[in-house]
């Protein structure tokens, strides 16, 4: 099977596996996501193969939409196997799947430039307005509060902290999606982070100001 016949197979199962999520993962993340990837493969100099087919199946992997991580890993193990994707290629995958994740601040860095390419597109479509749409859906879809102004932001966040306990939307702000301009790897993400960080920023000036009733 040829490169473009991966990818259009990969386009396929992931519209199907993901087209009725409601948790803020769905197809049209994948589909952002891929897109940014290509973006920033082309500036970077990154492998574009490697990095569309990572972003396509990366939240396949999920482990907030799977029994386990391990499971989330082993379906993509499966696919990529089933569709003979070259060994280098297939570990390659597997491995920026493996390690993109933000889990609270506590993932190492990522190793190769096509893992930092996906990172940075996954994690711009967490900021700006995609970002604040996706985590009020991610929010109502654990059940979560939108605000409570007696629950303050989490500081000290482990990997397995940072999946459990009760938690608000506005709260996630401050507990990651603030943070993720810093930690944007590649010169062209850390351009496109800089507006989407404004924006967000603006919004939740305005969402205190109307909090209050004082606007």
């Amino acid at each position: 099977m040829n490169r473009d016949s991966i990818l259009t197979a990969a386009r396929a199962y992931v519209q199907g596996q993901l087209a009725g999520d409601s948790s803020g993962h769905d197809w049209w993340h994948i589909y952002r996501v891929t897109e940014l990837a290509r973006r920033l493969a082309a500036a970077e100099g990154a492998d574009p193969f490697v990095c569309e087919l990572a972003a396509l199946l990366h939240d396949i992997a999920d482990e907030k939409l799977n029994p386990s991580a391990e499971a989330g890993m082993d379906k993509v193990r499966d696919w990529l196997a089933a569709h003979e994707v070259p060994a280098a290629e297939k570990d390659h995958v597997l491995e920026i799947i493996g390690t993109m994740s933000f889990k609270g601040g506590q993932n190492p860095p990522v190793r190769t430039p096509e893992a930092r390419v996906v990172q940075d597109a996954d994690r711009l479509d967490a900021i700006g307005a995609q970002g604040i749409a996706r985590v009020f859906a991610y929010a109502g879809w654990k059940g979560h509060l939108v605000h409570d102004p007696n629950q303050a932001p989490r500081t000290e966040l482990t990997a397995g902290s940072y999946r459990s306990g009760t938690n608000t939307a506005i709260n996630h702000f401050y507990e990651k999606l603030l943070k993720l301009k810093d930690l944007m790897n590649t010169p062209t993400a850390r351009r496109l982070a800089e507006d989407r960080h404004r924006f967000m920023e603006t919004y939740l000036e305005q969402f205190y100001r109307e909090w209050e009733g004082s606007r």
